[in-house]
């Protein structure tokens, strides 16, 4: 770890709130006396606002900067300084946007304490923007169903957290839905009004504009920034319900271009810039519907009629190749304006951020970003699925992604370095987290996206349909070894003890995994001993330690989100208790003879994607807990 610390001479006013939040954090590296480096920090005009240049000399750092972000910046790698060579270094990044956006609508909403430690972590690798992807998870004045019990933020949540973010140099931009994806407020029967189907807004619909003025309202009155994301991704169905009733049939495209008319003039009159998503206008002109389709047709007068002050969002996690994002660059334009693209570190549907994919998926689309020469990236961190993940996790992937856009000739070597400046933690550990996904059944972690282990955990304990996927490879040993190691780790404390979260998931697949397989097995040979010993050892242990993480996970989320969720992982981890001690029932039963037989763990196993690689399957938790289309 480093070992520098240094003493503040002369702070400029504008860094003084930042860096006292930062002091407070990181207090060990700030003291006066013998052995601390004096620090200066100055604004400098000849630099533009990507610039920093740091000099050592005369017993004293100097950090010229050209804007907040870039002094922050500045300070993260001088707290991973290692040696005095370390304490001198210049810095240019191609991106006037260097952002994030976290999912705060799929049951984790970050506390205002979390959102604050994340803030800091990120300015010190160089973020300047942050979005709060927030459906419904806003107060609006007079819509009391709006985030009806969902932890949604309070206005005055919104503003303290503005304030945060503005003084580490991060613009706080409102990420928020006007079209689709409103599927939470529109479940409520006051909310029926406003609905075109079950997910859709009714757009061309009066009261469903008065609703989105409301919201454009709440979500922009609390920030400093006059930009605004209003959505509009996904709208599958957009005109086929309601809308069909009330207005007739009309085509897709032409729904979407009057609605996009109408948010961005009320977007104008609040004195809003806006950005959406770009998606619906692609999968409109494409013959299959796809995003990414490289035949898609989009008729000229459409075009025209895509209002060109809008900025459209590219959003693409899923490309290994430079190649694709170049050309979605190049179709972007051709729709008439400069894109901002969203790249992603994929947080959603695991529970340890996939980082060997992310680092994929970010280099690929910050190398297209810099030979098309864009200004604006931005990495998304999506929930989908209940927002399992511990956030935090993703900060190697932050770290990699301001790499990157820095332009460090070795992105990965230059992020293992100052991570531990940032974050005051090793890399290396947080990566290897990520082994609870990418066991051994996955041929190549940096080329797949599958939550594997996270679908062992949730599968079906007696019904594993999962397991036909693992086929023979023995995972025992691997995740048993995983939570040993990182139980190690997460000893070190401070950062370093989030890293207890995945030891805890790898001790309790260590005694699932395995456990249908060796049962039936046992079972096939009628081998009474083995299943004595399974059910007191494996399938004992297996319990003990699923309810320990469901404690361990537990106690993670209420420093990192709000409680309201966390009711859906008490079913999760309570269904699987609930089946893992109904399979103890049942076997003991079957060996005290009062069953003859045990037909769930009899049934042969089949393989529903048989042909397809483990490295690119996708499970849901509720496609794996259970056979049934009854959820």
């Amino acid at each position: 770890m480093p070992n520098y610390s240094f003493a503040l001479k002369a702070i400029p006013d504008e860094l003084k709130n930042g860096l006292a939040a930062i002091r407070k954090e990181f207090p060990q590296r700030f003291r006066s006396g013998r052995g601390a480096i004096p620090l200066v920090f100055q604004r400098d005009s000849a630099l533009g606002p990507t610039s920093l240049s740091v000099q050592q000399e005369d017993e004293k750092v100097t950090v010229r900067y050209g804007s907040r972000s870039t002094a922050y910046r500045a300070l993260g790698r001088l707290f991973a300084a290692e040696s005095v060579e370390d304490l001198t270094f210049e810095e240019t990044s191609s991106f006037a946007m260097r952002g994030l956006m976290v999912d705060c609508s799929r049951n984790g909403v970050m506390t205002v304490e979390a959102a604050e430690a994340f803030l800091r972590r990120s300015a010190l690798m160089g973020v300047n923007m942050m979005m709060l992807y927030t459906e419904d998870t806003y107060e609006v004045p007079g819509e009391p169903f709006f985030g009806y019990l969902r932890g949604a933020y309070t206005r005055d949540e919104l503003k303290r957290l503005d304030d945060a973010a503005d003084a580490l140099g991060i613009e706080m931009i409102p990420c928020i839905q006007t079209l689709a994806h409103l599927e939470q407020m529109l479940q409520w029967d006051p909310n029926f009004k406003y609905r075109d189907t079950a997910h859709i807004l009714l757009a061309g619909d009066e009261e469903t504009y008065g609703l989105i003025r409301r919201l454009l309202q709440a979500a922009s009155a609390p920030v400093r920034s006059r930009r605004i994301h209003v959505g509009m991704d996904e709208a599958h169905g957009l005109g086929t319900g309601r809308f069909r009733e009330k207005f007739g049939e009309q085509p897709p495209f032409e729904i979407m271009n009057r609605h996009l008319a109408r948010v961005r003039d009320l977007c104008r009159e609040l004195g809003l810039r806006s950005m959406i998503w770009s998606d619906m206008y692609f999968r409109l002109g494409s013959k299959t519907h796809a995003y990414y389709d490289m035949e898609w047709a989009i008729p000229e007068s459409v075009v025209k009629e895509i209002p060109k002050d809008v900025q459209l969002v590219y959003w693409d996690y899923y490309h290994a190749d430079v190649e694709t994002y170049r050309k979605m660059i190049g179709f972007h334009r051709q729709l008439g304006s400069e894109p901002v693209m969203a790249g992603g570190i994929w947080t959603w549907s695991h529970l340890w951020c996939a980082l060997p994919w992310s680092f994929t998926a970010i280099g690929a689309c910050m190398e297209a970003c810099r030979q098309e020469k864009l200004s604006e990236v931005f990495m998304t961190m999506w929930g989908d699925d209940g927002m399992e993940v511990d956030i935090f996790s993703a900060l190697p992937g932050v770290q990699y992604f301001c790499e990157e856009a820095f332009g460090a000739s070795d992105p990965m070597a230059a992020a293992r370095k100052h991570f531990r400046g940032s974050c005051a933690a090793e890399f290396d550990p947080w990566v290897e987290a990520a082994g609870v996904d990418s066991n051994p059944a996955i041929a190549n972690p940096a080329m797949s996206q599958t939550a594997l282990g996270r679908a062992l955990l949730w599968q079906d304990p007696a019904l594993s349909i999962v397991d036909p996927v693992v086929g023979e490879t023995d995972l025992r040993d691997w995740y048993g070894g995983l939570a040993r190691k990182l139980s190690a780790r997460a000893r070190a404390g401070g950062m370093a003890a989030r890293l207890a979260f995945p030891a805890a998931i790898a001790a309790a697949l260590e005694f699932k995994v395995h456990l249908r397989r060796d049962l039936s097995r046992a079972l096939a040979r009628r081998d009474r001993r083995a299943l004595k010993r399974l059910a007191e050892n494996d399938l004992a242990t297996a319990i003990r330690r699923v309810e320990a993480l469901w404690k361990t996970h537990r106690s993670l989320w209420m420093e990192t989100y709000k409680p309201f969720g966390w009711e859906v992982m008490d079913g999760r981890y309570g269904g699987l208790l609930a089946r893992l001690r109904t399979v103890q029932h049942r076997l003991a039963a079957y060996l005290s003879g009062d069953l003859r037989s045990l037909p769930e763990l009899e049934a042969k196993l089949l393989n529903p994607w048989e042909g397809r690689s483990a490295d690119h399957l996708f499970f849901s938790y509720n496609r794996v807990k259970t056979p049934s289309c009854i959820k």
